[in-house]
């Protein structure tokens, strides 16, 4: 039987990536190999000055956002952000869709709020998607956790947290893009609005990039409701250094959105720590005892 050759490799014809060669060196154990590849990756990097955008990733589609902060400039690379010293190097931070109070409440277990609220406050740009724009607004104007949600603040909206519905009411459509200028040629963007928010007021200093013009069936259902009578809502909006989307654009294969923002992120000075959040240590964190259950019901907690 003849043998069949499969992939590719030395003697293909097909060329081989420093990478490639460095892992192969070392199941050769051709220590020159990797020294000799290690110099050359160095160099390169040297020639293409990185843009780090950072990433919370704690909940929520991060991985998402990580991929297409990749794919929309070469310059661009992602890191997780899971605690304050995370952040050192970047330039911006993106805060993805996910569960607003969940996401809260973990950052606030682990400490993160204060490193994310003194990476802002260091005129850094960070950018909002669906839970990130509501930890972004000022006000939640309607909507809001009983007992109140702790936020991050900064950009001068009031969002309605619930405005499309819980989560079987989320949709998918298509809106003009109005985000950059003379983008009147460009095709629209796929929106994705899963249990999303809307931006139902904006300050004077807010730059409103996109709207959602509601149809005749959402329409129907804002009567008796203090939004009774709107037409559309702002679902993008950037002040300053600061991008808010209602919608999910990291899943979807557009990249313009994170284009706009590593765009915005290109001069930034990257980000050095304060003297205190050097070391910073993740804080140890034990959640209440679950319930237990049985075959069909609930059994109570056992406290000692």
């Amino acid at each position: 039987m003849a043998r069949v050759k499969l992939g590719l490799g030395e003697g293909s014809g097909a060329p081989t990536s420093p990478r490639r060669r460095h892992s192969r060196a070392f199941m050769s154990g051709s220590w020159e190999d990797v020294a000799k590849d290690l110099v050359t990756m160095t160099t390169t990097d040297e020639k293409n000055e990185h843009i780090l955008i950072g990433v919370l990733a704690i909940q929520g589609s991060y991985r998402e956002h990580e991929a297409l902060v990749r794919k929309c400039d070469p310059r661009a690379r992602a890191v997780e952000v899971r605690k304050g010293a995370h952040l050192r190097g970047c330039r911006g931070l993106i805060i993805p869709g996910g569960e607003s109070t969940t996401m809260a409440n973990i950052a606030r277990r682990f400490g993160l709020f204060e490193p994310l609220r003194a990476f802002q406050a260091s005129g850094k740009c960070v950018w909002g998607t669906c839970a990130g724009l509501i930890f972004l607004a000022d006000h939640i104007e309607r909507g809001s956790k009983e007992g109140g949600q702790e936020l991050l603040g900064g950009l001068d909206v009031g969002v309605n947290r619930n405005f499309f519905g819980s989560q079987i009411d989320s949709f998918e459509c298509h809106i003009p893009w109005t985000a950059t200028k003379g983008s009147t040629e460009e095709p629209p963007f796929r929106a994705v609005f899963i249990r999303a928010p809307a931006i139902t007021s904006a300050g004077p200093s807010v730059e409103v990039l996109a709207k959602y013009k509601l149809p005749e069936s959402k329409r129907a259902k804002l009567v008796g409701t203090p939004d009774e009578g709107r037409e559309e809502v702002i679902v993008a909006v950037k002040q300053g250094k600061l991008l808010a989307t209602s919608f999910h654009p990291e899943i979807t294969s557009d990249t313009r959105w994170h284009k706009l923002f590593v765009d915005m992120c290109a001069n930034e000075v990257p980000y050095e720590l304060p003297e205190d959040g050097a070391e910073e240590l993740v804080q140890s964190f034990r959640p209440e005892d679950l319930p237990v259950f049985d075959d069909s019901v609930i059994a109570p907690v056992t406290r000692s």
